[in-house]
C-alpha cells in the first residue's frame, strides 16, 4: 500500500492558509489594520472583532492578515533574489571549475560568517532599519546556500553522459548550462527556496522584533510580538496569535519543502 505524503499534504494545507490570507488582506481584511481605536482596546473577541483588539484598539485578526502579507512578501523577495544570485554563482563554478571554482566557494564561505541578523544591524546602522533592508539582509545570507546547493548538483549534472557527448559534439559551457545543467538542477534548488522561505519568515519577524525590519504603521507579526511583550500578563492573547501564525508558516514551508525533497528523491521516503 502506498504510503500518502503526509508531510506534503500538512505543510501544502499550511502554506496555502498563510498564503491565501496573505492574498486576501490586499483586497479585504474585517477592520483597518492601523486604524486606531484607544476607547475600545483590549475588547476580547466577539462577532465585530473576531480576535480581540490590542492597547491601542487596532483589530487583532486585521493584523495578523496584514503581517502575513508582510512576512510573505519579505521571505519571497528575499528568497527570490537569494535563489538568483546563488544559482548564478554556483552555476559559474561549476561550469568553469579550478581556480574560479575556489574562489566562489570560497566568497560563499566567506557570506556564511554574516547571519541575517548581523547584517541587518549593519545596515541599520548605516543606512537606518527599514524593510528594504531587511530584505536585502536575508537575500544576502541566502545566496551562500543557493550557490552551495546549486554546485553540487550542476557537478553531478556535468558528469552525465548526454553532457560528455554534448561537449565532444562541441558544444559551448553557456549552452550546455542552459540545455542540460538548469533543467537537471531545479528540483533541488526548489527544495531548498521552500525551506529558505520558511527561514525568511522567521529572520524578518526576528529582525521587526527588534526594531530592524518593517516600521510601523505597516504591521507585522515579529513587531507584534514585541509590542505584546509588556503584556503577556494583562493580555496574552497579543502575543499567542502572531507567535502562532509565525509556528503555522514556518512548519508549513519546512513540511513542504520536506515532503518536495521526499518526492523528488523517493529514496528518502523509503528510508524512512
Amino acid at each position: 500500500m502506498k504510503r500518502r505524503p503526509v508531510n506534503l499534504i500538512f505543510g501544502a494545507a499550511l502554506v496555502a492558509l498563510v498564503t491565501g490570507a496573505a492574498l486576501l488582506s490586499l483586497v479585504w481584511t474585517p477592520h483597518d489594520p492601523v486604524a486606531l481605536n484607544v476607547a475600545n482596546r483590549f475588547a476580547p473577541a466577539s462577532a465585530t472583532h473576531w480576535l480581540g483588539t490590542d492597547q491601542l484598539g487596532r483589530d487583532v485578526a486585521s493584523m495578523l492578515m496584514a503581517g502575513a502579507r508582510t512576512s510573505v512578501a519579505v521571505a519571497f523577495v528575499a528568497v527570490v533574489l537569494g535563489a538568483l544570485a546563488g544559482v548564478v554563482l554556483g552555476l559559474t563554478a561549476a561550469a568553469l571549475g579550478g581556480l574560479v571554482d575556489d574562489a566562489i566557494m570560497r566568497l560563499a564561505d566567506f557570506g556564511f560568517a554574516f547571519p541575517a541578523l548581523l547584517f541587518a544591524i549593519m545596515l541599520a546602522a548605516v543606512f537606518g532599519p527599514s524593510l528594504t533592508n531587511a530584505v536585502i539582509a536575508i537575500a544576502f545570507v541566502n545566496v551562500p546556500t543557493f550557490a552551495r546547493v546549486a554546485r553540487a548538483a550542476a557537478h553531478q549534472v556535468w558528469t552525465r553522459g548526454y553532457v560528455l557527448a554534448a561537449r565532444a559534439a562541441g558544444r559551448g559551457r553557456l549552452a550546455i548550462t542552459l540545455d542540460h545543467v538548469i533543467p537537471n538542477i531545479a528540483a533541488p534548488v526548489i527544495v531548498q527556496a521552500t525551506i529558505e522561505f520558511a527561514i525568511g519568515i522567521l529572520a524578518e519577524a526576528a529582525l521587526s522584533y527588534l526594531g530592524l525590519g518593517v516600521q510601523p504603521p505597516v504591521p507585522s507579526w515579529g513587531r507584534m510580538l514585541a509590542e505584546a511583550q509588556t503584556l503577556l500578563f494583562l493580555a496574552p492573547h497579543l502575543a499567542i496569535w502572531p507567535g502562532l501564525c509565525i509556528m503555522a508558516a514556518v512548519m508549513g514551508f519546512n513540511l513542504l519543502g520536506d515532503g518536495l525533497r521526499d518526492a523528488a528523491d523517493p529514496r528518502l521516503a523509503r528510508a524512512r
